[in-house]
C-alpha cells in the first residue's frame, strides 16, 4: 500500500491534486499506513474508511462519490505508478484535446514470485472510441486517467452486482462520442495474481458471463441508443467465447446449450466448425 501511495503523492505536476483512499475495513496494517501518510500530507490525502467490509465494488462506488476533481485516475492498493510525470502528461493531453475523455498507457506486470514482466498490450494506433472499447476492455486501470462524470454519483442498481467496475465506467464516459488516447510508454506496475479480477479469471467462463451481463444492462441505459449494433456484435462475440470456455472447463452441456441458442436464434452456422474443433482439441489434449 505504501508503494501505491508514494507513486501518487510524488507525482510532479503544475496543478493541485488529491489522493482519495477508500479503505474497506482492512484487517492488516493498511489503515495504519494510510493514516500515517494522511498525517504527513494533510489535505492532499482524503481517507474514507468503513466499519465493516462492504466489498470491492461497493467500496469503489462509495469512494467515487467523493471525487470532485476534473479528472480521475485509478490505482488499486497492490499496484503502483512508476512514472512521476504520469499525471502531468495525461492532464496536458486532455486539456489540449477536448474531443478525448480517456487516456491510458502500458504497465509492467509483477508476479507473486517477484518477477516483473514488460509484456504489455501493443497497438498499431493511438486512437480509439466506443466501437473499439465495447468489444473488449483493453485499458489497464492502473494507467488510466479520465474525465470526471456525474454518472459516478448515480450508478444504476445492477452495477452493485459486478466484481469490477472500470470497463462499464469507461463505456459511460465515451458514450458521448469522445475518444480514447493511448500513450505508448510505461506508467505503472500491475500486480498479477491478486484481487477480485484474478479470482474471476481463474475460470474464464465467469469472465465472459460477467462481460455479457454488463453489456446487456448497458444497452438498456439512456445515452447508448446509437451503440445498439455494437452491443449486439460484442455480445455475440462474448457468447462464442463463453462456449469455447465451457468446453475447455469440461462443461459440455452448458456449451452445447449455448451453441444451440446461438445457431437457432442467431443463425451463427459458421460457428459450428469452431465449436466442434474446440471439442476435438479438448478430447485430444
Amino acid at each position: 500500500m505504501a508503494q501505491a501511495i508514494e507513486g501518487v503523492v510524488n507525482q510532479k505536476t503544475n496543478f493541485r491534486f488529491q489522493l482519495v483512499i477508500g479503505n474497506d475495513a482492512s484487517t492488516d496494517d493498511t489503515l495504519k499506513i494510510c493514516k500515517n501518510y494522511q498525517n504527513k500530507y494533510g489535505n492532499r490525502i482524503k481517507l474514507i474508511t468503513h466499519d465493516k467490509n462492504i466489498g470491492l465494488i461497493n467500496n469503489f462506488i462509495e469512494t467515487s462519490k467523493s471525487l470532485t476533481g476534473k479528472y480521475i485516475a485509478i490505482c488499486d492498493g497492490g499496484d503502483y505508478w512508476t512514472d512521476l510525470d504520469k499525471l502531468q502528461k495525461q492532464v496536458d493531453f486532455l486539456d489540449k484535446n477536448n474531443d478525448y475523455s480517456i487516456v491510458f498507457g502500458k504497465c509492467r506486470r509483477l508476479y507473486s514470485s517477484g518477477k516483473i514482466s514488460e509484456k504489455s498490450m501493443n497497438f498499431e494506433r493511438n486512437n480509439f472510441d466506443f466501437t473499439d472499447l465495447v468489444m473488449n476492455n483493453f485499458i489497464p486501470s492502473v494507467t488510466v486517467l479520465f474525465k470526471n462524470s456525474e454518472i459516478l454519483k448515480n450508478l444504476p442498481s445492477w452495477f452493485f452486482n459486478l466484481p469490477y467496475g472500470d470497463w462499464p465506467i469507461y463505456l459511460y464516459i465515451v458514450s458521448d462520442g469522445s475518444k480514447i488516447f493511448f500513450f505508448d510508454e510505461y506508467f505503472a506496475v500491475y500486480r498479477v495474481e491478486v484481487g477480485e479480477s484474478f479470482k474471476l479469471r481463474k475460470k474464464l467462463s465467469n469472465v465472459f458471463k460477467t462481460d455479457m451481463f454488463i453489456l446487456e444492462n448497458l444497452r438498456k441505459e439512456l445515452g447508448f441508443e446509437k451503440g445498439q449494433e455494437n452491443f449486439k456484435k460484442s455480445i455475440q462475440k462474448k457468447k462464442k467465447s463463453l462456449i469455447l470456455a465451457y468446453n475447455r472447463e469440461g462443461n459440455y452441456i452448458g456449451a452445447f446449450c449455448e451453441y444451440l441458442k446461438l445457431v437457432l436464434f442467431h443463425g451463427e452456422i459458421k460457428f459450428t466448425k469452431l465449436y466442434f474443433y474446440s471439442l476435438i482439441k479438448v478430447f485430444n489434449a
